[in-house]
């Protein structure tokens, strides 16, 4: 046997070995729903934009229901600035007058939301992109966060202007997607009261649609590998409380602290398990998915 001929043998072997260890996982999640928060470096890479809608396609051809999430801070920051419209930040989130939430819904609901679909139907899929508006999937609230003066320690109420958070998912706009080949892709946008318009942070619309959904999974796509301990070592598991236990003892902090509480408080409602996954990883949905290592963090209720 040529050298040639036995090094592509031992590859073969290798790719014939991996689908084989899958198998038990494919069983396992099959008519399984799973709700993907799609964002960072994982978007804004072409190559593992491909890679992520290859991954996604797979999933469903195996019989999961992925409901892709996706969010575009960047994206957005790069047409307001082309625009010229300023835009201002409180506590990490953008603050969203009537101008600048018109742009918001235009690049999640339209260009961003578009190029997820076309790489998803590039790869084979069949996509649909929704807003968090179409049949009312999304209701939503003006979101309130307080600030306490330091010289008078009087409790201020932001005003973030048209920043929202989801009051209530309508799953019936989801669950006929489950039925069918579509794998549905929202933008987090949602609709007040009144019908005016919100910017949902797609980290809470994807927590709150888990929970709705009775998601076997969450999974948060980030750009860090998961929650680390206090020596910068990768948890590869913990329950709610011990994800408390290190928000309080600043082991958790910063933009990872609204991460975890999204993925604690989907765990406590109806969610199996949640995720936080390195979105820079090639094909880090397959690996936690269909392999015995895994990848990330995982929190559960217990």
């Amino acid at each position: 046997m040529s050298k040639v001929k036995s090094t592509a043998t031992k590859e073969q072997l290798k790719q014939a070995q991996i689908l084989s260890e899958a198998l038990p996982y494919m069983k396992q999640f099959a008519g399984e729903t799973f709700v993907i928060k799609y964002g960072g470096s994982a978007m804004g890479d072409k190559k593992l934009s491909e890679q992520f809608a290859r991954d996604v396609v797979m999933m469903k051809q195996v019989g999961i229901n992925p409901i892709i999430v996706h969010g575009g801070g960047p994206q957005i920051s790069q047409m307001l600035d082309k625009l010229k419209i300023k835009s201002d930040f409180i506590d990490g989130l953008r603050v969203t007058d009537q101008a600048t939430v018109e742009i918001v819904e235009m690049v999640l609901s339209g260009s961003i939301n578009k190029q997820i679909v076309t790489d998803i139907n590039m790869a084979g899929g069949m996509a649909i992109g929704l807003s968090g508006k179409d049949g009312g999937l999304i209701s939503a609230r003006r979101l309130r966060r307080t600030k306490s003066d330091p010289d008078s320690n009087i409790e201020q109420i932001l005003d973030l202007g048209f920043v929202g958070e989801p009051s209530e998912i309508n799953p019936e706009a989801l669950v006929i997607f489950e039925e069918s080949d579509i794998i549905p892709v929202v933008a987090p946008i949602g609709r007040g009261p009144n019908g005016e318009t919100y910017n949902i942070n797609a980290d809470s619309a994807a927590g709150a649609i888990a929970s709705a959904m009775a998601a076997h999974k969450l999974i948060m796509l980030t750009d860090v590998p998961g929650i680390l301990d206090k020596d910068k070592n990768l948890i590869s598991q913990l329950n709610i409380n011990e994800a408390r236990k290190l928000i309080r003892n600043r082991t958790i902090s910063g933009g990872m602290i609204p991460k975890v509480e999204t993925c604690i408080k989907a765990v406590e409602n109806h969610t199996e398990a949640a995720h936080i996954l390195d979105g820079r990883i090639p094909h880090v949905l397959l690996l936690e998915v269909f392999t015995a290592g895994g990848t990330g963090t995982m929190m559960r209720a217990d």
